[in-house]
């Protein structure tokens, strides 16, 4: 069956032309004049490795809701009090935590499907089992054996998402990047939406148990997605012992030129977008009048937005390279900071409060696309999982601490001025991308180099 699975032409399915391989010299660099040299745009943007991203996007986001958001409302209509309910919220943790087990993701290797696809498939099997059990167990007199079973499921998807980001970075090409990652985005986000909004929709004509159950069901059909994905071209060496895969991808990564220059860019990259949303909604009810509804209604155009915007970053990025990219997306990202400035200096204009939520939408949605590609640069193909866990987790630090801060910036200086402080903030991330110019074409062409190695072997 498994045979028979992997022999079907998804390629012509996916695209009616045939893709060639594409190889890159290691001196090579990423500065956009070369990048459309070696494939054509449309092959760049229709090929199998670009489309199975979107259904696996989608099982990486599909049971975030369903231990946070929507466990939370099941909880909350049953009845439970809400300090209770609050004991749920640290479900989350391991998402966090994600980094501290990655290393054993990329020194152990399955007996089946390769070192990514055959954890891909364990994992998002044992998360569709996780949510059937959370089912069958529902709140009942025994709430806590949900809430053992609720963060059990969100272990086993932050290691879903660990060999997922391992699978994409080793699996895409380099120009493919940007446009693969603003895929793989709409559909996480897709699956956000409808395992948010549209299961409480089924919840309310089905019932919260036969939701969770569907869900599963759901879930465990995307096993078919993993059997029919492709393996890397090249893949890569595996750490030697479980103590290089522990250590090596610190080692490596500190032994290279402009190592605080890259982690200095990855905190500030979206450092200004992170200032900039930590109150928004704050800002647009409390601090402009507009009601719930209001808010709702135009932050459900932004997602839309979002959609758009990554995937028009991606197509930008297949033509301008990482680099172009980064410094484009990166000033527009601060430039739509700015529209919020001027939402506080009109007052309560619902065009305003559209214009601006729009913008910021699309620009965050095509800075998103190039971020998660420059991340997926910086990686080592041996230590993937481990090196993409650690860097976008310091990468959340921006998000999870401008909260407080951002609120006695408020206090001190008005929401005008707030918003014009979060334009400056983003600014040296956007001057650190122009300074590290030379070290990150040097890094585009290390990656294109590993590859060429691993191929070798």
């Amino acid at each position: 069956m498994l045979d028979r699975l992997r022999s079907i032409d998804f390629e012509n399915v996916l695209s009616r032309t045939s893709i060639p391989m594409i190889c890159y010299s290691p001196m090579r660099t990423d500065t956009g004049h070369g990048s459309m040299k070696t494939a054509s745009f449309l092959q760049i943007l229709a090929n199998r490795r670009i489309g199975i991203m979107l259904p696996l996007g989608f099982a990486s986001g599909l049971p975030l809701a369903l231990t946070a958001g929507t466990l939370q409302a099941w909880l909350t209509v049953v009845g439970l009090d809400l300090k209770t309910i609050g004991i749920f919220t640290l479900v989350g943790l391991p998402y966090t935590l994600k980094f501290l087990w990655a290393p054993m993701m990329d020194r152990l290797v399955p007996p089946w499907l390769g070192r990514r696809r055959g954890w891909m498939l364990v994992m998002q099997l044992c998360v569709a089992l996780g949510l059937a059990a959370m089912a069958v167990t529902g709140p009942g007199q025994l709430p806590e054996i949900l809430g053992v079973l609720a963060l059990v499921v969100a272990f086993l998807s932050a290691s879903l998402d660990i060999v997922f980001d391992a699978y994409r970075t080793d699996l895409l090409l380099r120009p493919e990047r940007g446009f693969g990652a603003a895929v793989w985005v709409n559909g996480y986000r897709c699956a956000l939406l409808f395992a948010s909004a549209g299961a409480l929709l089924l919840a309310d004509r089905i019932g919260w148990q036969n939701t969770y159950l569907l869900l599963a069901a759901l879930m465990a059909a995307g096993i078919v997605t993993i059997l029919v994905s492709p393996e890397p071209s090249e893949p890569s060496a595996m750490p030697a012992s479980l103590a290089e895969a522990v250590g090596g991808p610190l080692k490596e990564f500190f032994a290279r030129p402009g190592v605080v220059g890259f982690l200095a860019l990855i905190v500030l990259y979206k450092f200004g977008d992170a200032v900039a949303a930590s109150l928004q909604t704050a800002f647009l009810i409390g601090g402009m009048g507009f009601s719930v509804s209001d808010v709702g209604y135009v932050k459900g155009l932004g997602l839309g937005a979002t959609l758009i915007g990554a995937l028009v970053g991606g197509v930008a990025m297949a033509k301008l390279g990482m680099v172009r990219s980064l410094l484009l997306f990166g000033a527009l990202q601060a430039v739509s900071n700015l529209g919020f400035m001027w939402l506080a200096w009109m007052g309560k204009s619902y065009a305003a409060l559209t214009i601006s939520i729009l913008v910021e939408n699309v620009t965050g949605g095509m800075g998103t696309a190039a971020f998660v590609a420059l991340i997926m640069s910086l990686c080592d193909h041996r230590y993937t999982a481990t090196q993409f866990a650690l860097l976008s987790s310091l990468e959340a630090l921006g998000r999870v601490f401008s909260g407080r801060p951002s609120a006695e910036l408020v206090e001190m200086v008005g929401w005008a001025q707030f918003f014009f402080c979060s334009f400056l903030v983003a600014l040296p991330g956007i001057w650190l991308v122009w300074g590290l110019r030379t070290q990150l074409d040097q890094e585009a062409g290390r990656d294109a180099h590993a590859r060429a190695d691993s191929a070798d072997l």
